[in-house]
């Protein structure tokens, strides 16, 4: 079975993180796939919406370690980016329910979703530093215009997870619910958007964004250029090391 599955009916792609047993962490091959699904989705003219979903335990604990480390992002070609850039630039209004934790670009990826709704149990976290790495898919930009400064600078320096209530304060979600009804309550608001004219969502997502799309994508080009370098650093090396021998990371020397 697929660890992406892709599902379309009365007007809704419903993509589902289907590989729980690895805590959904994304492999190049799953990013591969949700950008072709996105792709499929915008040209579609029967799709009216996206949902994300993953299980009601784990939303997705970011990029497979191993997987990333065999195949590091060499190129603006990368699957990582392709999916990056896809969803920056959807058209259609996309929608996500997000139970248990929620790791990198599991945090991330919501900053481009138009609605997100969370289970009590979902835990956001963005702990590139402590893996010797920058932010990535343009947080460094859109998390201060969110959280502020200080609350910003607090989430991607300690990297430390926050829970649901703390997303919904500073409007990363939009409402909490009990993770055994968060993916229904999304399925149903998405249900309500396909009920709309497309030419309405797509114009009023676009105004909303205006001004914007071309900024997110140039911070996402530089936060990936520093990646890149940074990936090929001792610091990063130290944390992935210490990361698959299960051991605390030594900075002290870095």
């Amino acid at each position: 079975m697929s660890d992406i599955l892709a599902h379309t009916e009365d007007g809704i792609c419903t993509l589902t993180f289907n590989r729980v047993d690895k805590k959904n962490s994304i492999t190049a091959a799953m990013y591969a796939a949700l950008a072709d699904a996105l792709q499929a989705a915008q040209d579609d003219a029967a799709v009216r919406c996206v949902v994300f979903q993953g299980h009601e335990t784990v939303f997705s604990a970011g990029n497979d370690i191993g997987d990333f480390l065999n195949q590091p992002p060499a190129t603006t070609e990368s699957p990582v980016f392709r999916f990056l850039r896809g969803i920056a630039q959807f058209p259609k209004p996309l929608i996500a329910a997000v139970c248990g934790p929620a790791v990198g670009i599991g945090t991330t990826l919501l900053l481009h979703c138009d609605l997100v709704y969370a289970g009590d149990n979902a835990a956001f976290s963005m702990p590139f530093v402590n893996l010797g790495l920058c932010p990535e898919a343009a947080s460094s930009l859109l998390v201060p215009q969110m959280m502020g400064y200080h609350r910003a600078a607090e989430a991607l320096l300690l990297g430390e997870p926050f829970m649901a209530e703390a997303a919904l304060e500073v409007g990363l979600v939009n409402r909490v619910l009990p993770p055994s009804e968060a993916a229904n309550y999304a399925q149903a608001v998405a249900r309500k958007l396909a009920a709309k004219p497309i030419s309405a969502l797509v114009e009023t997502k676009r105004l909303l964004k205006k001004g914007q799309t071309a900024q997110v994508l140039a911070q996402m080009d530089e936060e990936g250029q520093s990646f890149g370098r940074m990936l090929r650093e001792p610091a990063a090396r130290e944390a992935f090391g210490a990361f698959m021998e299960r051991r605390k990371p030594d900075f002290s020397k870095l």
